[in-house]
């Protein structure tokens, strides 16, 4: 298994996870089975936004003895009032629900989660109440490491971002998604299905958003990595031809600031199924061909595939475009971070002999030799 750090938090996570969705309403059994054949993969982060006692209680008691080497996702605002999966920013609820998962989980839950930030009324309901407040509280008094949100819109996210609260973000990722416009809402679309007559290649508000991530030093963690499957299935892909598992998590974890996705598995033959991304290789896991096969308007943008490697100098092409875009978002105040992410390449930018192999095998049409040159002035 390999891991990624999360953001500036001084944790690292493995980088597939575990959400534990499809876990709710299954036996005792099943639910030990599944955690316990992630604990011996190496997983080391899952998220438990059920709200149900009894999926929580399952869960907790399945992590004993074990508890301390997991990074543990708990939301605040996740009840189950009135049907499964509620949202509710009224603080005695919202309270109540988390102090019974601080109690199953030893007192103490990672990331406080602050649950389904996706519209204007949802970031009120948080920001102009006493909700943030009270997620401030419970870091203070120790309930929780970290603060952090979910979200399924990239305006909103961004904007949440932008408050300087959150270490972590929980975000919808995967190529489908990525290709929507910013005004369409990706649930709907979990729904009615994926139109690949909406995609205008990769919607720059996404993208800027995991690269403002990125530059805050916020990591993110991904939950619909496969669309609910339509990614994968022969009915449902709004491509030419369905997506492989090991595609759709490189896809996930090509993106700035991406630290594990988190994959509803629910037996232990799908974890197993999930761990196939370390037998493919680059070629099993590029998913170059399936961005090219719908109409797109990102020619000349790097979507880091790196189909165009391998460099003859050794460049690794995607993580240099990578932090580039990072650092245009402010080329001024390139964060140290971000420095330091670049230096610690084998090779940089400069390293670029201008003998054009890459280019020749972009699908995109990316001008990476003059990324190159820009990415050695910017960086020194």
């Amino acid at each position: 298994m390999q891991y990624r750090p999360i953001g500036n938090t001084g944790l690292s996570a493995s980088i597939i996870g575990l959400g534990v969705e499809h876990l709710d309403n299954k036996p005792y059994e099943l639910v030990e089975e599944v955690i316990c054949a992630s604990l011996e993969q190496g997983i080391n982060i899952m998220d438990v936004f059920v709200p149900g006692d009894t999926a929580r209680s399952h869960i907790g008691k399945a992590l004993t003895g074990n508890r301390e080497k997991v990074i543990l996702q708990g939301h605040i605002g996740s009840v189950d009032l009135n049907r499964q999966y509620d949202i509710s920013r009224d603080l005695p609820t919202v309270k109540r629900y988390f102090e019974d998962i601080l109690r199953l989980f030893g007192g103490y839950i990672d990331f406080g989660m602050m649950f389904f930030i996706d519209s204007d009324k949802d970031y009120s309901g948080v920001f102009d109440t006493g909700f943030a407040q009270y997620a401030e509280h419970l870091k203070k008094q120790g309930d929780v490491g970290h603060i952090g949100f979910s979200s399924h819109n990239p305006v909103t996210a961004a904007r949440v971002i932008e408050t300087g609260l959150p270490d972590l973000m929980m975000f919808s990722i995967n190529p489908a998604f990525d290709m929507l416009p910013p005004d369409e809402y990706v649930l709907k679309h979990m729904e009615n299905g994926l139109s690949s007559d909406l995609f205008r290649g990769v919607d720059p508000v996404r993208a800027e958003l995991y690269r403002l991530c990125q530059q805050r030093q916020v990591g993110i963690t991904v939950m619909k990595t496969f669309g609910a499957g339509k990614l994968l299935s022969e009915d449902h892909t709004p491509f030419a031809a369905p997506m492989t598992a090991p595609q759709c998590i490189h896809y996930a974890l090509s993106r700035p600031a991406v630290s594990s996705v988190l994959l509803g598995c629910k037996t232990p033959g799908e974890m197993a199924d999930a761990m196939r991304y370390y037998d493919v290789g680059d070629e099993g896991r590029d998913y170059s061909a399936a961005l090219c096969s719908v109409r797109n308007d990102f020619r000349g943008s790097c979507v880091y595939c790196s189909h165009c490697q391998p460099c003859p100098a050794g460049i690794d092409i995607a993580a240099v475009n990578k932090y580039l875009d990072i650092a245009r978002l402010d080329a001024d105040r390139v964060p140290q971070a971000v420095r330091l992410h670049y230096s610690g390449l084998s090779h940089g930018g400069d390293a670029c002999t201008g003998c054009g192999h890459c280019e020749s095998r972009c699908p995109f049409g990316v001008a990476v030799m003059d990324n190159m040159a820009e990415a050695s002035r910017l960086f020194g």
